[in-house]
């Protein structure tokens, strides 16, 4: 593994800020109206020995936030200073509802979707328990990692992953389409939070096993328990969380640290609290502000790969970005055409960014993460880059916990590094993991790499 990017700073300090006590993570009571797949079933779009399914579990019960209802966006049709001025207004609404502590237990069910790679072949003879779970960025769906993960699943230490988990909060993705009518013009990051610790003690199996139905069983509350203090007993979990996912997978970790046996952190939003300007952040503006509608996957492709933002990314990340990341449908229009749409509405992107106080709480609450887990922060290299949080703070963030951290930058990418340079992230994954699997945090944890 590359020597540290960033060397340790001397000892800084930082703004106090409150820091919220999560709410108890639980299922919803049963029975339940168990919804569909809103996708027909694909095939993963790598060659390599792990079979893709895809799978509904219900989200954590109750929320932290109460519903409210969600602003509607101005028609594409509108004059372009009457659409900005609406635009400007519903960023305005955005961020007056995030102020508010309220809530009325939000008794709506919510489902989360995830896929899962399986290697081929696995028996009792060559697992090793390593069980890699992926979150994702604010606006982008579960297959956006599947270029980064093909890359990695095909290495040598690929061949020491059992299992794959790629998780979608409940307003991106298939989630966005089976929760579109409850979903709130508000949402708290720790809830994504308490619903991956939902997932990690009600619904993940005890190991991996060849077929599963659509919708995860409930464990029994005995397992429950024992996950609660003990931990896994057949799994080693290793997070990858980016972005938005990098900050709720380490809070997640805050809450119930035996769960985890290494972070690895691709650019989390973790920011101090001084790092924000007063009035919100522009990228609402800009999610409001996103197209969300196309006349055919073509078009879609073709219009995004000559926009400056999209055409930065990698080839294959842009395609997955289209093809999994919309869905069929017909326009609004008088004349009712088929058309595709994003099924995340830009308006919950928006929603999802508004909220701004988890960032600074995990910021705070990081430097008393276990020791025992180790954090890998995978940082952006790409020249002329911007840098989450402002200039010169990146070398203080990933030595808020210094004991067993290390850090790296990847030269091809920006903030969006799986989607810029997949290929680089999962060359640097696989000497994480490499390290992992061959120094003491392997031989303590009974990981037995194929190496």
């Amino acid at each position: 593994m590359k020597p540290n990017a960033y060397a340790q700073p001397p000892p800084f300090t930082w703004d106090p800020v409150e820091v919220r006590k999560c709410l108890p993570v639980y299922p919803p009571p049963e029975p339940l109206d168990y919804p569909s797949l809103p996708s027909p079933p694909r095939k993963a779009s790598f060659s390599s020995p792990f079979t893709l399914s895809t799978h509904i579990f219900p989200a954590s019960y109750l929320r932290t936030t109460r519903q409210a209802p969600i602003p509607e966006l101005p028609h594409h049709t509108l004059p372009k200073e009457q659409k900005r001025k609406r635009i400007l207004e519903i960023r305005k609404e955005l961020d007056d509802l995030r102020t508010s502590k309220v809530t009325d237990g939000y008794p709506l069910v919510l489902w989360n979707v995830v896929n899962r790679y399986l290697r081929n072949g696995l028996d009792e003879s060559n697992k090793t328990g390593v069980t890699l779970f992926l979150a994702h960025a604010n606006g982008f769906p579960k297959e956006i990692w599947e270029p980064f993960l093909g890359h990695l699943l095909s290495s040598k230490e690929g061949a020491s992953i059992d299992e794959v988990w790629a998780w979608e909060s409940v307003q991106h993705g298939d989630a966005a389409l089976i929760n579109s009518a409850s979903l709130s013009a508000i949402f708290d990051w720790h809830d994504n939070a308490r619903d991956i610790i939902n997932f990690f003690t009600h619904y993940l199996p005890t190991r991996p096993t060849t077929t599963l139905p659509v919708h995860l069983p409930r464990l029994p509350q005995e397992e429950t328990n024992q996950r609660l203090v003990r931990g896994f007993s057949e799994r080693q979990l290793i997070a990858i969380g980016h972005s938005y996912g990098g900050c709720t997978s380490t809070l997640a970790a805050l809450m119930h640290p035996v769960l985890f046996k290494s972070l690895a952190l691709v650019d989390p939003v973790i920011l101090a609290p001084a790092t924000r300007k007063p009035g919100g952040n522009d990228l609402a503006t800009g999610a409001l502000s996103r197209r969300d509608e196309w006349s055919s996957i073509e078009e879609a492709l073709e219009v995004c790969s000559k926009n400056p933002f999209f055409s930065a990314w990698h080839p294959d990340v842009l395609k997955l970005y289209i093809t999994c990341g919309t869905y069929p449908t017909t326009s609004s229009s008088d004349v009712q055409k088929p058309i595709i749409k994003l099924k995340m509405p830009p308006v919950q992107e928006a929603v999802v960014f508004a909220e701004v106080h988890t960032e600074h709480e995990v910021y705070d609450q990081l430097p008393t993460l276990d020791p025992r887990i180790p954090i890998r922060w995978i940082m952006p290299g790409k020249p002329g880059a911007p840098e989450l949080g402002g200039p010169g703070t990146a070398e203080k963030r990933v030595w808020l916990r210094p004991a067993n951290s290390t850090n790296t930058r990847i030269v091809g990418g920006g903030h969006l590094i799986p989607q810029e340079a997949p290929l680089e992230l999962a060359e640097d994954v696989q000497s994480y993991l490499s390290y992992l699997f061959t120094t003491n945090y392997g031989a303590g944890t009974n990981i037995r790499p194929s190496l």
